[in-house]
């Protein structure tokens, strides 16, 4: 009679025959069998069940490798930075005629095909309605943002604000380096006394509350996020900033209250969607006035196609996000008849913040699972480390554009460097000692 074949005899003739029979990490199964690494581990993947290898088989891509890490099926014995380092080398492999059939084989072998009907995590989204709708935009944001402020305080830390830090060095706290990204927008956008300052995309209400402290503005920050919302109002009631900064739960073009002096986005216009970027652009650009600055901040694509609808990102993270390249933004500005005048990117800004929020979140991993749930704890792990190499390898970036509304005097230095960040006693002073750098308006004739 023959004998049984073990997972890893099985998968491990399949490998082989598909040209991976000598991997840099080991392969654990659900019986207790393991497919050795060709040298000292970098790490362990395990597979604890056929359900693992099922999804993976049925989808063969991000959303079958996402849907078995999610669910606790696939697993990983190490650091997930060292799987990502490894990515290059899965993304050149090439499955042949052979290695499918052996693949097949070997799912039949261990039973992977009378698997039944696996239903996709709780936390995988389902969009319903016209794409970029205001209904279904709403649903897209919720799926995100509406999960629990304790999980986020958890993750960002005490500021409370998302998107990439801007870091005078590596060493530098998240903290400051957060403080010196607000400021360098209100700088960029040369905030004065008394403007009116819109934020669209205000998440819990950081820059909205430095801009009224620090530069005297008048603010008001929207979301579409009935959790983001409410936080942030408290914030602002908690800031005694009540008078000069207001948060409402509203779509931007949704807004018919301008003209404002100054309108930041921030991390906001990747879930616009190029079909609808000349709409984005338009818009800001009716609710300033002239003269008026618009500071975009926002990621983009470099050297990577776009995700589609079964990538992880999508399905988990961001859904109905979208990346396209810079120049997409630029070519919209101009056609919505604004002047850029400046363009940096962060991109090396990126990577540091990701890997610190990653350690708030595995210093605080039972109290995150306890806020948010076991999946969406699962899920930020590997979005953190996954997002975090694709900068480093200039898959993405992200950019700060400054383009102003013609027809008024827009009274930017001439010298840039006027606009250099604050050192970082300064920075830290900001909020530690209630220090404020209250900027006087600068008015046209």
């Amino acid at each position: 009679m023959r004998r049984k074949r073990s997972a890893a005899e099985v998968v491990g003739a399949a490998l082989a025959a598909a040209g991976l029979a000598e991997l840099r990490f080991s392969v654990r199964f659900w019986d207790g069998s393991e497919i050795a690494a060709a040298g000292p581990p970098r790490f362990i993947v395990m597979v604890n069940g056929p359900e693992a290898l099922a999804r993976v088989l049925r989808e063969p891509n991000q959303l079958g490798l996402g849907r078995a890490w999610v669910t606790g099926e696939l697993d990983l014995i190490g650091d997930l930075d060292e799987l990502f380092a490894l990515d290059g080398e899965f993304r050149a492999a090439r499955i042949g005629t052979l290695g499918r059939l052996q693949t097949w084989g070997a799912a039949r072998e261990l039973g992977v095909l009378s698997v039944g009907d696996l239903e996709p995590p709780a936390t995988e989204a389902r969009q319903h309605g016209r794409l970029h709708s205001l209904h279904r935009d709403r649903g897209a944001i919720s799926h995100h943002y509406d999960v629990s402020d304790d999980f986020y305080r958890i993750v960002l830390g005490p500021s409370m604000v998302y998107s990439c830090a801007y870091f005078r060095d590596e060493g530098e706290s998240l903290e400051a380096a957060q403080r010196r990204k607000l400021d360098l927008i209100c700088r960029k956008l040369e905030l004065g006394r008394g403007e009116r300052f819109l934020d669209v995309g205000c998440g819990w209400g950081s820059l909205v509350i430095h801009a009224a402290r620090h530069y005297g503005v008048r603010a008001l920050g929207v979301t579409i996020s009935e959790a983001q919302a409410e936080l942030a109002r408290a914030r602002v009631e908690e800031a005694g900033l009540t008078g000069r900064c207001e948060i409402r739960l509203v779509d931007y073009r949704e807004l018919d209250d301008g003209p404002y002096d100054k309108i930041a986005s921030v991390g906001m216009y990747e879930h616009v969607g190029v079909d609808q970027l000349d709409s984005y652009t338009a818009r800001i650009a009716a609710l300033l006035r002239p003269g008026g600055l618009f500071l975009n901040h926002g990621i983009a694509r470099l050297d990577s196609p776009p995700g589609g609808p079964k990538s992880f990102i999508a399905r988990y993270v961001f859904p109905d996000g979208e990346l396209h390249p810079l120049d997409a933004l630029l070519v919209s500005l101009r056609k919505a008849g604004m002047e850029v005048r400046d363009v940096e990117s962060l991109r090396e800004h990126y990577p540091p913040t990701l890997r610190r929020w990653g350690s708030n979140l595995a210093a605080r991993r039972d109290e995150a699972v306890a806020a948010a749930g076991v999946e969406r704890e699962r899920i930020w792990r590997l979005y953190m480390a996954g997002s975090a190499h694709a900068f480093e390898r200039g898959e993405i970036t992200v950019f700060q554009t400054l383009s102003a509304r013609p027809g008024a005097p827009l009274g930017l230095p001439l010298d840039r460097t006027k606009l250099s960040l604050l050192d970082g006693e300064e920075v830290a002073s900001l909020e530690g000692s209630g220090k404020q750098r209250i900027v006087a308006a600068r008015r046209t004739p």
